[in-house]
C-alpha cells in the first residue's frame, strides 16, 4: 500500500504540474533576454544592451542563414554575449563573454523567443545499459502544451518556424527528411539540390581539375556505396551550371530589381546596431569602474584591509575600462567608411542589374547558391543520349529542357573536327612543319590549347589516318632519286642536281628534305657537257624547301 501511495502521489503531482502548464502558469527559469516581473509574468529584459544582443543574433541568422555565421559575426565585430548566473553567491548577475555555437542553437530552437509557452517538447526514456535517463525531442504535434502569444517575444511564430526549417536544411548529419544540404563555398552551383532522374536520390558533388580549374561532377552514388555497385549515373558539370544560370537570369531579367535604397538602409542600420552594442559594452565598463570608485570612497580609513581590496577592484575595473575604450577605438577605425558616390552608383547598378551582380567576382558562390535557392526548389537530371533537365521552381512550376551531353575527358583534349579537316586539306600540298606554321598564322590551337608543332600535326594525321605529302606524291606516281636515276641513265646525285637547277620538276616531300620527282613525260634530259644549266632550266628550282613551295603554289 505504501508503494501504491507513492505512485498515486507522484501521479497527482505530475497532474498538477501539467494543469498549471496548460494555464501557462508553470514557473520556469527565464532565458536570457527575459525576466519575471513582480506579477510573475515573463517580460523582456529592461537592459537595452541585452535586448540589442538578442535581436542582433536573430537578425544575423535571418541574413546569413547559418548559426556558425552568427558566431563568426559576433567574433569578427568583437561583440560579447550576456549570460545570467543561476547559482552561487552572484546568482542573478549578468556576465558577458564569448558567444558559442551551442548557445546560438539553444536560442534558435527555444520557442519562448517567439512569445509562445510550450511544455512537453522532450520525452524521457531509460537506457537499458546503466539505467541512465535519456531525453529525445518529439514533433510539434506531440507537444503536451502549446500556447502562442503567451508573452512578448523577439520574433513572430512564422519567423521561428522559418528558422527551424533553415536549421533542418543545414543539418550536417544524415537525415531522411533532409531534402538538400546547405549552400557551401564550392564551385558546384547545384550542390545539394540536384536529384537523380533514375532512382530519385540526392546527388553528391565531386571536383576534378581540368586545365588547372576545378570542375564539378554530379554523382548518384548512395545506393552504389550501400550495394557495392557502380554509381547510378555520373554527370559532368561542365556547361550544366551555365545552362541553369542562363535560365534563372532570363527568368528574372524582366523583373525590376530596384532595391538599392533598401540595401543602403540595411547596411547603415546594421553598422549602427553594431556600433551601439560596442558603445554599450564600453559604457557598462565605465559604470562598473564608477561603482568600484564609489565603494572605495565610502569605506572608512581605519578599515585598511577592506580599502585595499576595494582599491584593487577599482584598479581592475579601470584597466577593463581602458581596454574597452581601446577596443572600441580600434573597431571604429577598422570599420569601412560610408560608400562614396561612385561606390553608391556601382552598387546601385549591381542591384538593378542581376546578371552583372551574379557574374561580379566579389559575389561568392555561397551567395549565388542562396539566391538560386530562393527561386528553385530542386533540379532533376537524367542522362540518356542527351542530358534532360527538369527545374522545379518555388511554387510548383516546372521547366524542362535538354542539353547535349558534356564532353568527356578525352573529348575535352581532342582536336576540333574543323581543324582536323583543315589539316586534311593542307596535307595534300604541305609538309607537317608548313601545316603547323599555317595553323598558327590563323591563330588555331590544339585540343589542349597549345600552338601547333610538326610533331603535333604528325600525331593528328596518324590518329585520323591522313596521308602525308610524301604519301600523296607517291600515290600520284612521283619517284625517288634512286628510282629516276636509271630512267635518266645518270647517277642519282646528278638527278638531285637536275632538281636543284630546275631541269626536272621535284619537290621536297617532308621536313627532312627528301626529294620526289614528277614522272617525266617529255624528252628526258641528258648530260650536256659545257652547256649551262640556266639555259636548260624548264621548272622551278628546288634549291630550298620554302622557296620551292612558294614557287610551286604560284
Amino acid at each position: 500500500m505504501s508503494e501504491a501511495e507513492l505512485h498515486v502521489l507522484q501521479a497527482r503531482l505530475l497532474g498538477g504540474q501539467l494543469n498549471k502548464a496548460r494555464r501557462g502558469e508553470l514557473w520556469m527559469s527565464a532565458p536570457i533576454g527575459f525576466l519575471w516581473d513582480r506579477a510573475k509574468r515573463l517580460v523582456l529584459d529592461p537592459d537595452v544592451q541585452i535586448q540589442a544582443s538578442v535581436r542582433l543574433l536573430f537578425e544575423t541568422f535571418r541574413r546569413t542563414g547559418s548559426a556558425t555565421q552568427v558566431v563568426r559575426h559576433f567574433a569578427r565585430e568583437g561583440l560579447l554575449w550576456p549570460r545570467r548566473l543561476r547559482s552561487g553567491p552572484r546568482a542573478g548577475d549578468v556576465v558577458w563573454g564569448t558567444l558559442e555555437h551551442s548557445r546560438v542553437l539553444q536560442i534558435l530552437h527555444n520557442p519562448r523567443y517567439a512569445g509562445a509557452f510550450v511544455y512537453g517538447r522532450t520525452r524521457q526514456r531509460t537506457v537499458a545499459l546503466g539505467g541512465q535517463a535519456g531525453y529525445r525531442r518529439v514533433p510539434r504535434a506531440q507537444w503536451k502544451v502549446f500556447l502562442p502569444n503567451a508573452h512578448p517575444g523577439y520574433l513572430s511564430w512564422e519567423e521561428y518556424e522559418a528558422n527551424q526549417a533553415t536549421l533542418l536544411a543545414n543539418a550536417a548529419g544524415y537525415n531522411a527528411e533532409r531534402g538538400r544540404s546547405p549552400a557551401r563555398e564550392g564551385m558546384a552551383l547545384l550542390q545539394g539540390i540536384a536529384i537523380c532522374g533514375r532512382c530519385g536520390g540526392r546527388m553528391t558533388v565531386r571536383y576534378a581539375l581540368r586545365r588547372g580549374h576545378p570542375v564539378p561532377d554530379y554523382l548518384c552514388q548512395r545506393r552504389g556505396i550501400e550495394r557495392a555497385q557502380s554509381p547510378c549515373q555520373v554527370i559532368l558539370g561542365t556547361g550544366l551550371d551555365e545552362a541553369i544560370t542562363d535560365i534563372v537570369l532570363e527568368a528574372l531579367t524582366p523583373a525590376a530589381l530596384d532595391v538599392a535604397l533598401e540595401v543602403f538602409n540595411e547596411l547603415r542600420a546594421r553598422k549602427a546596431e553594431v556600433d551601439r552594442l560596442r558603445r554599450a559594452q564600453m559604457e557598462r565598463a565605465r559604470e562598473e569602474a564608477e561603482l568600484a570608485q564609489r565603494q572605495f570612497m565610502l569605506v572608512r580609513p581605519e578599515h585598511r584591509l577592506v580599502a585595499d581590496s576595494l582599491e584593487r577592484t577599482w584598479n581592475e575595473k579601470l584597466a577593463e575600462l581602458a581596454q574597452a575604450e581601446e577596443d572600441y577605438r580600434r573597431a571604429t577605425q577598422e570599420d569601412k567608411p560610408e560608400p562614396s558616390v561612385e561606390e553608391r552608383e556601382r552598387i546601385y547598378a549591381l542591384v538593378t542589374d542581376l546578371p552583372r551582380m551574379w557574374h561580379d567576382p566579389h559575389t561568392s558562390m555561397r551567395e549565388r547558391k542562396r539566391m538560386l535557392r530562393l527561386l528553385i526548389e530542386d533540379v532533376t537530371l537524367l542522362r540518356s543520349h542527351v542530358l534532360q533537365i527538369q527545374i522545379r521552381w518555388k511554387g510548383g512550376a516546372t521547366t524542362s529542357l535538354e542539353r547535349p551531353l558534356p564532353l568527356s575527358a578525352p573529348d575535352l583534349k581532342r582536336t576540333p573536327a574543323a581543324i582536323v579537316e583543315t589539316i586534311r586539306g593542307l596535307a595534300a600540298h604541305k609538309t607537317d612543319r608548313q601545316i603547323a606554321e599555317t595553323l598558327n598564322a590563323r591563330s588555331l590551337r590544339s585540343g589542349t590549347g597549345q600552338p601547333f608543332t610538326r610533331l603535333r600535326v604528325r600525331t593528328v594525321r596518324e590518329a585520323y589516318g591522313i596521308p602525308s605529302l610524301a604519301q600523296h606524291l607517291r600515290d600520284a606516281g612521283w619517284l625517288t632519286p634512286a628510282e629516276i636515276a636509271p630512267i635518266l641513265r645518270v647517277h642519282y646525285t646528278t638527278a638531285k642536281r637536275f632538281a636543284r637547277e630546275g631541269v626536272l620538276r621535284a619537290l621536297r616531300a617532308d621536313d627532312k628534305g627528301s626529294l620526289l620527282f614528277e614522272p617525266p613525260r617529255d624528252a628526258l634530259p641528258r648530260a650536256h657537257p659545257g652547256k649551262r644549266f640556266r639555259d636548260r632550266r624548264q621548272c622551278p628550282q628546288c634549291a630550298s624547301h620554302v622557296s620551292q613551295e612558294l614557287q610551286y603554289e604560284a
